[in-house]
């Protein structure tokens, strides 16, 4: 059961779905792993926390590089699938706010988690986990506009406006790489605000100017192929779709299924995967 009043709540549906999580739900491009990695400053060997590892999609990347990850994670059925990365990898079952964590790291990674935590306190428990210096690195995947991809995003999007209007008036419009790069470097002071910025979640915090420095932004661009099945399966993944009626999710699912058809092809989306890196004030907290 959810705390409707509280959004972050609805984060616990994705230990419900473990197994269509780990499926489903991308790894992250290994050169912007890689540019988080010298940032950091990290070799083989070094110890990094993870925030909110999921089935362990960025676990496994951060592992192949030799490090030691401590990995936070709430969710025991998903902890359960990260297991199975085997050596290197311990867990701490406890939500990041509350999470008694051994040491500090060098550096401290989430992606597509870290707006699941409160923001009155995520900010200052990743900067309290961090040595001072040490680098935090958020990663996640956002949608662009582009005019390789308009046809298909319009024809989603009024998919969706059929099927769940109420849903469609609040998603929010495409925005082109140079407005997302711009807005990023505009905030830059503040990596919270580079956050909410990107992720599109409401996660800026004014405390979090004094914790973190030299905020950076990287992406890498791409045009990914689904078709309706793998669209809806990925979509299932969300905790948008669980929060959709049973027949509203179906009507929304038809849709995309009919949108293929007209096509005659794949449907075509074009991503961005986004780093966002800041360094840990050296001040004492």
């Amino acid at each position: 059961m959810t705390d409707s009043s509280d959004p972050r709540s609805y984060g616990v549906v994705f230990d419900t779905m473990a197994d269509e999580y780990d499926r489903h739900r991308p790894g992250y491009p290994e050169e912007l792993i890689d540019r988080a990695c010298r940032a950091a400053g990290l070799a083989d060997g070094d110890r990094v926390l993870e925030v909110g590892c999921g089935t362990g999609q960025l676990t496994r990347s951060l592992v192949a590089r030799g490090l030691r990850v401590t990995a936070v994670e709430p969710g025991e059925n998903l902890a359960a699938l990260a297991a199975r990365i085997g050596d290197n990898v311990e867990f701490v079952a406890s939500r990041f706010e509350d999470a008694e964590l051994p040491e500090t790291f060098a550096a401290a990674f989430s992606a597509s988690a870290f707006h699941w935590v409160d923001p009155d306190v995520s900010w200052l428990c990743a900067a309290r986990s961090l040595k001072p210096g040490g680098r935090l690195g958020l990663i996640q995947y956002c949608a662009v506009a582009s005019e390789e991809t308009s046809e298909d995003a319009d024809a989603l999007l009024s998919a969706l406006a059929l099927a769940a209007p109420e849903l469609a008036a609040q998603w929010p419009p495409l925005r082109d790489l140079d407005t997302i790069m711009a807005g990023a470097a505009d905030r830059r002071e503040n990596i919270s605000e580079v956050w909410q910025w990107v992720a599109r979640q409401p996660v800026a915090r004014s405390y979090a100017a004094e914790l973190f420095e030299d905020a950076e932004i990287a992406v890498v661009p791409g045009v990914i192929e689904q078709t309706a099945d793998e669209l809806n399966a990925l979509f299932g993944t969300t905790s948008v779709a669980h929060r959709l009626p049973s027949a509203q999710r179906q009507a929304l699912e038809q849709a995309n299924r009919e949108i293929e058809g007209r096509l005659g092809r794949p449907i075509r989306s074009s991503m961005l995967a986004v780093l966002v890196t800041a360094r840990r004030a050296r001040r004492e907290l």
